[in-house]
C-alpha cells in the first residue's frame, strides 16, 4: 500500500488519487496512518452491498429458497448430533 503525508495532498492530489484507483492509498500525520483512500467498489464490498434485496421466505427466488433451507437443514443436524 502506498502511503503519502497530509502535506502530499496540496503537492501531489493527482497521483494519490490515481494510486487509490488502483490499490488503497495510506495517509499519514507524524508518521502514524490517519486515513486510507478506497475504491468506491472495494469500500462497497466492505460494508456489504447496499442494494441487498428482502424477501419473505414465500415469495423468495428458488435458489435463494433452497440454499436457505440448505443452511437450516445443516444446522438442525448439527445440533441433533450435539
Amino acid at each position: 500500500m502506498k502511503q503519502f503525508t497530509f502535506s502530499d495532498i496540496n503537492r501531489q492530489s493527482g497521483e494519490i488519487l490515481e494510486a487509490a484507483l488502483i490499490e488503497p492509498v495510506a495517509l499519514t500525520k507524524r508518521g502514524k496512518e490517519k486515513l486510507v483512500i478506497i475504491t468506491a467498489e472495494k469500500y462497497h464490498q466492505l460494508i456489504g452491498n447496499s442494494r441487498a434485496v428482502a424477501y419473505t421466505l414465500e415469495k423468495a427466488p428458488d435458489d435463494i429458497h433452497n440454499e436457505l433451507m440448505e443452511g437450516l437443514d445443516a444446522i438442525i443436524d448439527d445440533s441433533d448430533d450435539a
